[in-house]
């Protein structure tokens, strides 16, 4: 982990590539140079910015850079959506969390929704490069919301995409991919990022075919450096802090339903900084 004593963090690139989802290229060579699949860095955009996990989705070390990727959602993301290329954030924090475990399982499946899709990508790369046959879930909402797909085109076997409204590739949901795989071949290995209710879901459906399956998690954080305990998870039966500990962890000893009722604590709150922030933003 590194703590950088800089203040400021040039954005070199802000896209939007989805409806209400955004990438950015920052400067972040220290970063960038030791960074592994999996893990996440902490932003603070400015002094009176709050803290915000978001994960590394792509480096380049020569160039030393890092590419986030964040969906519009409260405060903090939307006002990063204001964000272009040419500004800083103020305070990066990072890498964090454990790298993923890259092994050659054989034949694996990365399923991966929404922003998700951007946080499997080096995953799905580095397993790629680790040997295994690997075929790739990405669920949208719609046609329009797709991104990252020639990413995923140009680094696995097999690419499926399902969409909510079947506006591209299969219709429904990625558990529906995910079953029609693991029904026709042996899978060894499943990797799986998104909406908490998705990792869910494909925790539940993978556990009877008996294949080991990770889910990356993203609880509240705050800290990052586990010495706050906001991050914490029931797996197996045992208290585990997400920064440091995870954010991977077997899905199959994951309390799902206790981490979707902590990630719904502080909505209302959530709620009321955005709405003060959109008065703000109104008035200037």
């Amino acid at each position: 982990m590194i703590e950088y004593k800089a203040k400021k963090f040039k954005i070199l690139e802000a896209e939007r590539i989805a409806p209400g989802i955004n990438r950015f290229v920052v400067e972040a060579p220290l970063i960038a140079k030791r960074a592994k699949p999996g893990q996440f860095i902490i932003l603070r955009l400015h002094e009176h910015g709050e803290r915000i996990p978001l994960t590394v989705a792509d480096k380049d070390p020569e160039r030393g850079t890092i590419t986030i990727v964040a969906q519009e959602v409260g405060k903090t993301t939307k006002e990063l959506g204001t964000y272009k290329a040419g500004d800083y954030i103020l305070d990066l924090l990072g890498p964090l969390g454990q790298p993923t475990h890259l092994h050659n399982y054989g034949t694996v499946c990365v399923v991966a929704g929404g922003v998700g899709v951007a946080e499997a990508y080096p995953v799905t790369k580095g397993l790629k490069e680790a040997g295994n046959k690997v075929i790739a879930i990405l669920g949208f909402r719609a046609k329009d919301y797709m991104f990252f797909v020639d990413k995923f085109q140009g680094i696995v076997d097999e690419l499926i995409i399902t969409t909510n409204d079947g506006s591209y590739g299969k219709k429904g949901f990625t558990t529906d991919g995910l079953k029609e795989v693991l029904d026709r071949e042996k899978v060894d290995f499943v990797y799986t990022v998104g909406p908490t209710i998705m990792m869910k879901a494909g925790a539940d459906l993978t556990k009877p075919y008996g294949v080991k399956t990770m889910a990356s998690l993203a609880p509240i954080m705050l800290d990052g450096t586990g010495m706050c305990g906001v991050c914490r998870v029931t797996v197996g039966g045992e208290i585990k802090f997400a920064c440091v500990d995870g954010p991977e962890f077997d899905a199959h000893q994951v309390d799902f339903d206790e981490l979707m009722a902590r990630l719904t604590l502080y909505k209302d709150l959530e709620r009321i900084s955005l709405e003060k922030w959109l008065q703000q933003m109104t008035r200037t």
